[in-house]
């Protein structure tokens, strides 16, 4: 819908006054726009430190001042002199001054409680049934967890974390997390075993969660994650958008797909949940078997990829041998064919503007059930990704 910026729509957006369709559609926008992100930023800072003025009751003397200066204005106006401002220097006087001056500590002092609630080094957690213990002490209905401290829960015990005031963690059983920082400008938390589910409601890159196969960075979503005895770990996204990456490794996961990591190799191949049992065991085997099994398993992948799947082949570009990338670049081809201007030679090539104009038809092919389409601003951040990798051959 908005193929330019939504800056004339933040403010409603903000204040819940959009109907459900447009606010999917500016989330959207928000997630890979970075100028309407930062408007986005300003407006939601602005409106909680409106939150946290404290009403002034102004003094009696600024009525009197303005009936002063009203008077003399329809004097001076009866008289055709020049025409006084309301806000020129005689408007302020001691009192308004004084009222002007308690305004401004009262937006300093707001600042700071702000500034300085975000910077606390710990998070409130809520006990939700059984015995969680925060270090070595078991929670009462409510705790604080430090950084650096570790929240866990046994087979019988659950909590719930509020992540600052950007959104809320729930720890499940046997599960292991620790509080590794929480700043303004980051939140970051290990999940070292077990399962936690996130919804976060901030900007995009604020919220992190460290695995032993990778990180998963929140890009305004809601999602769980989870983590076995050998550290692997699989990702399923069920709003918004995440990207799971392990040093220059990266996979963008959308609502309705997941993803597995695993330590030492990083994230998978997406996939949608929906996509055919034998398309996601042969990814599986794709993405985290010996270099043997590539080419037979990339024949089932091809084959099973159905339109929608090509969220799957257009990660599989980058990450196949450059001798392979011809047949993903064939069946990708066969589901949704590429729009006038791009070639092949092209797309072997991973020229950017020619994966950008594919990748808008492609748009409609991902959304599946979903009945929502990507906005253009992930098919400018996949190209750049994938030039990223010119060049480069296979992934062991």
């Amino acid at each position: 819908m908005f193929s330019t910026h939504v800056a004339k729509e933040l403010s409603a957006y903000c204040h819940g006054e959009v109907a459900s369709e447009q606010s999917r559609q500016i989330a959207e926008h928000l997630i890979g726009c970075t100028r309407c992100r930062t408007q986005f930023e300003e407006i939601k800072f602005g409106m909680k430190l409106a939150e946290c003025l404290p009403q002034i009751s102004a003094p009696d003397s600024l009525w009197r001042d303005l009936q002063t200066t009203l008077a003399a204005e329809t004097r001076a106006k009866a008289r055709g002199t020049r025409k006084l401002s309301p806000f020129s220097f005689k408007v302020w006087q001691p009192g308004f001054a004084g009222v002007a001056a308690g305004l401004l500590i009262a937006a300093a002092l707001a600042f700071s409680w702000f500034y300085l609630r975000e910077s606390r080094p710990f998070w409130e957690v809520a006990r939700l049934n059984g015995a969680p213990r925060i270090g070595s002490s078991r929670m009462d209905e409510r705790g604080r967890l430090a950084v650096g401290q570790w929240l866990e829960t046994d087979g019988d015990s659950r909590a719930q974390i509020d992540v600052g005031s950007i959104g809320q963690v729930q720890i499940d059983p046997n599960t292991r997390v620790r509080l590794v920082e929480t700043k303004p400008t980051e939140h970051r938390l290990e999940l070292a075993q077990g399962r936690m589910s996130a919804r976060i409601w901030a900007p995009p890159r604020l919220f992190f969660v460290d695995t032993p196969a990778g990180v998963a960075a929140d890009l305004g979503c809601a999602y769980t994650l989870e983590v076995d005895g050998q550290g692997i770990g699989l990702l399923h996204v069920t709003s918004g958008w995440v990207a799971l990456q392990l040093k220059d490794r990266e996979s963008m996961v959308p609502a309705g797909a997941t993803c597995a990591t695993r330590p030492g190799i990083g994230p998978g191949t997406p996939y949608f949940d929906d996509a055919p049992e034998v398309f996601r065991i042969a990814l599986s085997k794709f993405d985290f078997e010996p270099h043997a099994y590539w080419s037979p398993n990339l024949d089932v992948i091809l084959k099973e990829a159905r339109p929608r799947d090509t969220l799957t082949l257009w990660h599989l570009l980058g990450r196949v041998e450059e001798s392979d990338r011809a047949r993903v670049y064939e069946r990708m081809a066969a589901l949704v064919p590429p729009p006038n201007g791009v070639t092949r030679e092209g797309v072997l090539q991973l020229n950017e503007q020619m994966l950008q104009q594919w990748k808008e038809n492609l748009e409609t092919a991902w959304s599946g059930d979903y009945g929502s389409k990507l906005h253009k601003s992930w098919i400018k951040f996949w190209t750049r990704a994938l030039g990223k990798v010119n060049g480069l051959q296979g992934k062991k």
